[in-house]
Formats: structure tokens, C-alpha cells, sequence
């Protein structure tokens, strides 16, 4: 992240250089998303769920995430262009771009019928974005206290001092965020057997959007490690489930034969396969 304005300029003159920024855009999209997440939930718990003003919300959630993802993406982009960097494999680079990924489900579930599921993964991605950015960015702009230099050196230049509310959010993100992914990756898996439910019975545009989440959850399964253990842990769930002696074996076949189908749409989707080149590093979010 971009370093706060100098703490010698005015409150007034600091916080406009600060919202002038690219980067305050992505926080303000982040908090906007969050305060139309909360407000929807409101409606969901009082039973509104399409009510004018959940409708707004849930919309509006998603135009948030659209664009704090097309920031960070358009970024990237112009950092590649200034330094005459070109995406590797192309087509294929850029659909493995995790930024993109999120941008491109974001504008998926904008235009799709209403999922209040759908909104918890970026609901807990801008969490952390917002407690990351108010740490570095927002905290120090707004109190940017100094500390004296140590004794013995006069003429170095005074540093920032520490901030009590800053340490407390540096120990949240640090305590909770691969927890927290892990709850993501677990979310985006139901996120999928919903869906799924959803064609079964033909619920309007349920098969095209279930085509859609189909190919980020594949991609994300490629990249993503916490989603790998989600995986394993739900087949782990599953097989202690089916285990049990009052479960007919046609169940336990069935299970079978849904891994063996995955394991098969896996090995047939491996774009590095058709590429000839070695596996993506797996990341961690």
C-alpha cells in the first residue's frame, strides 16, 4: 500500500490527499460493501428478503466488489504495462488471475437472481481489507503521532509512535485471517451444493449460473490451498457419514462413484495439461 500524507500537513489537507487516491477508491468500495451487507441481512432476518431496499443492497453489494476488483486488476495491469511485462499463456493467465476471478463472479451474481450466500465470501475478504487498510492508511492520516528519536541521535527524524487501536487490528488480521479463509473456501463449497439444488429443481437460470460457479470453484481448487482442505475435509465428512452401519451400500457406491466423476471433470479441465507446463503455485487465500 501506498504510504499515509506527511503528518506535517492540516487534518483537512491530509485526509483530501488521501481520498484522492486509486487506493481509497478500494476502501471505500470494501465499506460500502460491508454496509449494504449488513443492512441486507437486516432485511433477510425480518424475512424481506426482495423488499426495495434489499434489493438495493444486494445489488449494490455486488457492484461494490465489481469494483474494488476491477481496482486492483486495473492496477496490476498498468504496473505490467509501465514495466513492459506481458501475461504468460494468455487466455489462460489471465482466467488464473485470482483478481479476476473475483471480478468476474462479482459481475456474475449481479445480474443473477438473489443468493445471500453468495455474499458472505467478499463479505469476509472486505473485513480484512478494511481492518488491513484503516491499520496502515486510515489511522495514521487522521493521528499520525510521532515519537521522539532515541537518545543520542538529534538529528534523526522523529518515527511514527505505536497506536493502541493499530496493534489491536494488526493482531485480529494476524490471529484470524487463515481461519477466516478457511471459512471462505468451506463457504464458496456450499455455495456450490446450493446451486446445485437450485438446477435440480430448475430455479430460474439455476443451470447457467451453476455452469459459471462451477468453472471459478474449478480454478479455484487449482490455486487455492484452503479450498484443497475444505475439499478433504467435506470427502473426510462424508465417508464417516456413509460409514455408518445403517447406511444402505448403494449410498456408499453412489458417493464413489460422484468422486470418481469429479477426480475425472478434474484431470479433463487441467489447463496445464493442454499447455505442457508444470502445475500454478498453489496460494494460500
Amino acid at each position: 500500500m501506498a504510504p499515509p500524507p506527511s503528518p506535517d500537513l492540516p487534518l483537512a489537507e491530509r485526509l483530501m490527499a488521501l481520498a484522492k487516491t486509486l487506493q481509497f477508491g478500494w476502501f471505500a468500495g470494501h465499506l460500502t460493501l460491508l454496509l449494504c451487507v449488513s443492512r441486507y441481512l437486516l432485511s433477510w432476518i425480518r424475512m424481506n428478503y426482495y423488499g426495495a431496499m434489499a434489493q438495493f443492497c444486494y445489488r449494490t453489494t455486488f457492484v461494490a466488489a465489481s469494483v474494488t476488483y476491477g481496482i486492483v486488476v486495473y492496477k496490476t495491469f498498468r504496473a505490467r504495462a509501465k514495466t513492459g511485462q506481458t501475461l504468460p499463456n494468455g487466455i489462460i493467465g489471465l482466467l488464473s488471475d485470482e483478481n479476476i476471478q473475483y471480478l468476474a463472479m462479482a459481475l456474475v451474481w449481479l445480474i443473477m437472481p438473489q443468493y445471500v450466500l453468495a455474499m458472505l465470501p467478499y463479505t469476509i475478504y472486505s473485513i480484512f481489507h478494511v481492518a488491513t487498510y484503516t491499520r496502515s492508511n486510515l489511522i495514521p492520516t487522521v493521528s499520525p503521532k510521532m515519537a521522539a528519536p532515541p537518545a543520542g541521535t538529534p538529528n534523526a527524524k522523529p518515527v511514527p509512535a505505536p497506536n493502541p487501536l493499530s496493534e489491536k487490528i494488526g493482531w485480529f488480521v494476524k490471529e484470524y485471517y487463515d481461519n477466516a479463509m478457511s471459512v471462505v473456501s468451506g463457504l464458496e463449497i456450499a455455495i456450490w451444493i446450493r446451486l446445485l439444488l437450485s438446477a435440480i429443481i430448475f430455479q430460474r437460470r439455476s443451470w447457467i449460473l451453476l455452469a459459471c460457479y462451477t468453472a471459478f470453484l474449478r480454478t479455484r481448487f487449482a490455486q487455492s490451498t484452503h479450498v484443497q482442505n475444505s475439499f478433504g475435509q467435506f470427502d473426510a465428512r462424508v465417508n464417516t457419514i456413509l460409514g455408518a452401519q445403517n447406511i444402505p451400500p448403494a449410498a456408499r457406491q453412489g458417493w464413489d462413484g460422484v468422486k470418481t466423476a469429479a477426480r475425472s471433470f478434474h484431470d479433463a479441465t487441467d489447463a496445464h495439461k493442454y499447455m505442457g507446463g508444470a502445475p500454478a503455485a498453489k496460494k494460500s487465500s
